[in-house]
């Protein structure tokens, strides 16, 4: 940590204000809307200065689902009041008191980071939005909490969909086909991202998934229209799975912390149509 940069920063007397409002919040931080009633300033000004005490690393900020949380840092408060303690009076307690050491050791805190839910949409919800929901499942680190659905599903996933997925070590335990309005019930989970993997969804309008949910569309081949012999049929099926895999893998390494809902959107969008097959 730079002294300098803590300084310059804690030249304003809004910084400092906000710096006091979130060490008396402690830990569990809070969210940007309420830091803003509190503070009685502009949205603008305020994530200016929220910016200016990040870089300084007096604070930190994380994702929770589509709400950011600010909380002070500890640990860049102790590095500070042991640098001015130990500059200003040489180490001497007497004279200044042990201030730093009025704080317990602190280690280097990971980043805190969000988690989303994800859904995945297709007709019969029986390919490609099952292998979209284990995959993602098993490579989003913890980050994202993957479901499927469909506008028409089917009795169950396709067998040889299921088969595949077992044999590349992912779980299919709970896979099954289901209907996409068990996610407009009241108690249903509320999505982040609602992701359709098909050209079409049977005709039917999308259900209504929340205000600020984050929809995109990845058009992929249907399992279900493939031809040709057994061998012939798993080798597309093992290609739609890598098409699927690729987009997951861009996916859950976009810097969500700093791109907006639109900004969001036109990535997921981009995915759709190619980028992913260069990667």
């Amino acid at each position: 940590m730079l002294a300098a940069t803590c300084f310059s920063a804690l030249s304003q007397e809004t910084r400092v204000r906000l710096l006091r409002l979130l060490i008396a919040t402690g830990a569990s931080g809070m969210r940007a809307g309420e830091i803003q009633n509190r503070m009685e300033i502009p949205s603008s000004t305020l994530s200016f200065h929220l910016s200016a005490l990040e870089q300084a690393g007096l604070i930190q900020s994380t994702r929770q689902g589509r709400t950011t949380i600010y909380a002070v840092r500890l640990l860049g408060l102790r590095q500070l009041l042991t640098f001015v303690t130990e500059t200003c009076c040489n180490g001497r307690t007497d004279l200044c008191g042990d201030i730093a050491g009025m704080f317990p050791d602190i280690v280097e805190e990971k980043p805190m980071t969000g988690r989303f839910n994800v859904l995945f949409l297709c007709t019969h919800n029986s390919a490609r939005s099952i292998i979209a929901e284990a995959v993602l499942n098993k490579i989003g680190g913890g980050k994202f909490r993957a479901y499927s659905a469909g506008s028409d599903p089917i009795d169950a996933p396709n067998a040889d969909v299921l088969k595949n997925l077992k044999n590349l070590g992912f779980d299919v335990s709970t896979s099954r086909s289901k209907s996409w309005d068990e996610f407009t019930r009241t108690d249903a989970p509320e999505m982040d991202f609602v992701i359709a993997l098909c050209d079409t969804t049977a005709g039917q309008t999308c259900p209504e998934f929340g205000n600020h949910v984050v929809t995109a569309s990845w058009p992929l081949p249907d399992p279900a229209k493939f031809e040709g012999t057994t061998a012939e049929r798993e080798v597309l099926l093992k290609e739609l799975f890598g098409m699927i895999k690729r987009r997951l893998e861009i996916f859950i390494n976009l810097p969500f912390g700093t791109l907006d809902r639109m900004a969001l959107k036109s990535r997921l969008d981009e995915l759709g149509y190619g980028p992913a097959e260069n990667a």
